[in-house]
Order: structure tokens, then C-alpha cells, then sequence
């Protein structure tokens, strides 16, 4: 492969890490450009003033189906177990969540065994309605009351809407179950990097042939082209297109750091708080991390409308608005343009699914410049 073949990659997120890495190994000359002051994107973790290793933007839990991927990852990190542990402050008591066996007896004060649960869930819940969306999908598989205790408020805290202008995949990310699974993952492989995010992204970009410029804005141009052979955008979507048929809509977070001086302040890593306080969730890392500290730090997690993009809205009318995008992005793809990842694509991804999009379209470049390759011979 030719030794001068350039590639501009816009977000050192997962996408643009992973992308930069693989490309690297095959010849290519990488720039990325990063707005931010650091690389990772919202995995990026750090340590406080206490020494404790938080998570920056909000907890990011990393598990997988793939041994392939764990194996790949596993060239830039050793591992520690990942227990992730969730809670619900409902009628001022702690639940277990997601909703399991646990979970029924409690709320019901029954002792239902897996068949009575089913049974018995399935006798107060409403029959599925036609019209879809997030409000009417929990309503059929857990009823009413379970649904207005431990999902309404908390989705409208989160979203800013009535839930019944979500749709009904957001609700079905979150399981619900009739065993006494504990574990809000239910996956094969549920691991933390040992040293964080952020070293383990940090080590894909060692290669030398990979520049990384942070705090720089990007506007797409034409001349690009000259100087670059292909470019690889993981910013918002529309903002690439300068708004041009209008905005989408994200909703952001803010956040609250506080500092203990005591071993762990709460009894699991995140309770989720559905009807109380202007916060959803309160975290403490400590549970995952396994640091050892004598100091503790939580955040609260205050969704808001405007600031950094975190969670896609995707109503009717952003499909619609993103449709539009979607044709425009098409024809830069035929240029060597690529749009790749969660802001780019519009729509929520884990971390494994970031890393196996940086992945795929890193085969998908290589793919390209192949048969461009035999086109000019």
C-alpha cells in the first residue's frame, strides 16, 4: 500500500480510536481532529484531585458477545471483572433493577415463584395497543403500576417528553425478568479496562503514524480532498451538513461530583431515582474501578435539553429530519466520505457496538481503497 495514502479521521471517540488504529497497521498516514481536550470521547475517565478514577461523562459499562472483540480490545488493556449492580429508590426503599423476581415479590409482598411471577404479571398488565411507542410497550408486559413506579418519571426526567412519544426500543433495552438475576448486564463477557478508558484508547494511538490535534473545530470543505484520501466524520450528523434542513434532537447531561472521605458511600454501584429529586441516577465507581481509597465519589446525573449530545430523542419527527441527512450522506460516500458512530449515525450505541463500528468501517475503507487500487492499474 502506498506510503503517502492520508486519512483525516474527525472524534478521537471509540470510532475514531479504533478506525485510526487498524488503518495505521495497513500503511495509512492518520490525522484526527478532536475538539475536545481529550481523546476517548465520553468513555474518557480520569483521576479526581483524590486519586479516585471517575468516569467524566456518565458510567460507561463495557460488555460484549464477542470473543473476537474481547481479544482485539485485550492488545491494549488487562481486564477486571465488571459487576455492574443497579438499584431503584422507589416508596423510599432500594429495588433491584432491572425488574426481576426480586423485584415483583417486593414491590407486592408476595413469594412468587418464576411461573406464579410470569402468571400474575401477566394478569395486571393491559393487552398491546396498535399504536406503539414506549408508554404502551411496558404497560403490556409489566402493567401499570410497575411501569408509573419505576419507568414514567424516570423517562421524563431523561427524555423531557411524554413517553408516549418515545419509541418502544428504547423501553426494550432494558430487560425484564423472572429469575433473581441481580446483574443489569446479562451478556457473556462483562469486563472494565484495568487502568481505564482512556489508557486503553490511548495505547490504539501510539502508532507513528498517527497525529492527534486536540481542541480543534472541523467544517467540512471540498479541498479536503486534496489533501486527504478519505475522511471519516463521527461528529453530530447534522452539524456536518451546517443544519441545513434543521436540528435534531439530543438530550444532554449535566453533572454533580461529590467527594467522601469513607470507603464507598452507597451500597451498589448506581441507584436510579424515578421519582424523587431532579437527578436520575447517582453512581459511584469505586464498585467497578476496585480502586482502593480511602476517598469515594459519586455523581449525579441531571438530564438537560441544550449541551453536548449524549442520548439521540429520535421522535417521528427526527426520523423524518434524519432521513433527510441520510440521502445527503450517501452522496459525499461516494467522495470518500464516511459517517460512522453515535452522533454521526444518530442513534445509542454501547461501547462494544462503538468499537465494532470502528472496526467495520475500517474494513469498509480498506475495501474501497482496494478496488480503487485496481481501478488504476
Amino acid at each position: 500500500m502506498e506510503k503517502n495514502k492520508k486519512i483525516l479521521i474527525v472524534g478521537a471517540g471509540p470510532v475514531g480510536c479504533v478506525a485510526a488504529e487498524v488503518l495505521s497497521k495497513k500503511g495509512f498516514n492518520i490525522n484526527i481532529t478532536e475538539s475536545r481536550n481529550h481523546i476517548a470521547g465520553n468513555c474518557y475517565d480520569y483521576k479526581n484531585k483524590y486519586g479516585v478514577l471517575v468516569h467524566k461523562y456518565g458510567p460507561h459499562y463495557f460488555r460484549t458477545k464477542s470473543k473476537t472483540l474481547l481479544t482485539y480490545l485485550s492488545k491494549f488493556t488487562k481486564w477486571i471483572p465488571g459487576d455492574y449492580n443497579v438499584n431503584s429508590f422507589v416508596n423510599r426503599d432500594f429495588y433491584e433493577f432491572p425488574i426481576n423476581l426480586n423485584t415483583i415479590n417486593k414491590f407486592f409482598k408476595k413469594k412468587f415463584s418464576e411461573k406464579e411471577a410470569k402468571k400474575f404479571i401477566k394478569s395486571i398488565s393491559i393487552k398491546p395497543y396498535k399504536k406503539k411507542n414506549f408508554e404502551n410497550y411496558l404497560k403490556s408486559k409489566i402493567g401499570i403500576e410497575l411501569y408509573e413506579k419505576f419507568y414514567k418519571n424516570y423517562s421524563i426526567k431523561q427524555w423531557g417528553i411524554d413517553p408516549r412519544f418515545l419509541s418502544e426500543s428504547v423501553a426494550k433495552r432494558i430487560p425484564i425478568r423472572y429469575n433473581k438475576q441481580t446483574s443489569y448486564i446479562n451478556t457473556k463477557y462483562k469486563f472494565m479496562p484495568k487502568d481505564g478508558f482512556t489508557k486503553m484508547f490511548g495505547n490504539m494511538l501510539l502508532n507513528k503514524k498517527i497525529n492527534v490535534k486536540l481542541k480543534s473545530n472541523y467544517k467540512y470543505s471540498i479541498d479536503d480532498h486534496r489533501y486527504y484520501d478519505y475522511i471519516l466524520y463521527t461528529g453530530p450528523i447534522d452539524t456536518f451538513f451546517n443544519y441545513k434542513f434543521g436540528y435534531l434532537g439530543w438530550r444532554s447531561l449535566r453533572f454533580k461530583f461529590e467527594t467522601f472521605k469513607k470507603n464507598f458511600k452507597q451500597h451498589c454501584l448506581q441507584i436510579n431515582y424515578p421519582n424523587d429529586f431532579n437527578f436520575t441516577r447517582t453512581v459511584e465507581y469505586k464498585h467497578v474501578t476496585k480502586q482502593r481509597s480511602k476517598y469515594t465519589t459519586i455523581s449525579k446525573e441531571f438530564p438537560i435539553s441544550k449541551g453536548k449530545p449524549y442520548y439521540p430523542r429520535s421522535t417521528v419527527e427526527d426520523k423524518k429530519l434524519l432521513q433527510k441527512y441520510i440521502k445527503e450522506r450517501k452522496k459525499l460516500e461516494t467522495k470518500g466520505v464516511y459517517f460512522a458512530g453515535r452522533l454521526a449515525e444518530y442513534k445509542y450505541i454501547n461501547t462494544d457496538e462503538a468499537i465494532e463500528i470502528g472496526l467495520n468501517v475500517a474494513k469498509k475503507i480498506l475495501k474501497k481503497h482496494k478496488k480503487n487500487q485496481k481501478k488504476n492499474i
